[in-house]
């Protein structure tokens, strides 16, 4: 089991460092640039919305945002956001661990498929990793086949399973992937 963790963690600071190669061959010309303030919010709420199951009020947003900026990550192509992440990194109380979390994770519809979810997680994790990052968790719906694919390939595995997580009764997964 150590040595599947040690290789999932090489995978992701190769995944993170952007020297593995990404799972889609396809890329949109699109550029992360780190969150820029309160302006920002607005978009990042309607994406969200768009693509999430689970709905999340302004003060959910803002938690995560403004205690941990330098861990919400925006994918821009000509102006617009098509991409976000949203994570914090703390020290998790049960295992003394650095643990980052990734909270929400949105790419619009319309521009899936083209890398720029791998690229924010990829960016998120490198920032944790920078940051003394010791392991990284999230939780993704069961039938989230998209995520859990992207999320696999990145190295995280299913630690968990949750049943009737979602305000839609939907089961979750929770997700951990080593990050040293």
């Amino acid at each position: 089991l150590r040595a599947l963790v040690m290789a999932a963690a090489a995978e992701v600071q190769e995944a993170a460092a952007g020297t593995a190669a990404a799972p889609d061959a396809r890329q949109a010309p699109f550029d992360l640039v780190l969150y820029r303030g309160e302006s920002d919010l607005p978009a990042i709420m309607r994406l969200m919305e768009l693509c999430l199951s689970e709905p999340y009020s302004v003060f959910t947003y803002r938690y995560f945002i403004n205690n941990w900026p330098e861990l919400t990550y925006l994918a821009m192509e000509g102006g617009e956001m098509v991409g976000a992440i949203v994570c914090k990194l703390d020290r998790d109380n049960r295992h003394a661990a650095l643990r980052g979390y990734v909270a929400m994770l949105a790419v619009d519809p319309s521009r899936r498929k083209l890398g720029i979810g791998s690229a924010l997680v990829r960016a998120a994790l490198g920032a944790m990793i920078e940051r003394g990052g010791e392991e990284c968790v999230l939780e993704t719906e069961l039938t989230n086949d998209g995520a859990l694919a992207l999320y696999t390939a990145l190295g995280f595995m299913k630690l968990k399973r949750h049943h009737r997580y979602y305000l839609n009764n939907g089961d979750a997964y929770t997700l951990f992937c080593p990050l040293r």
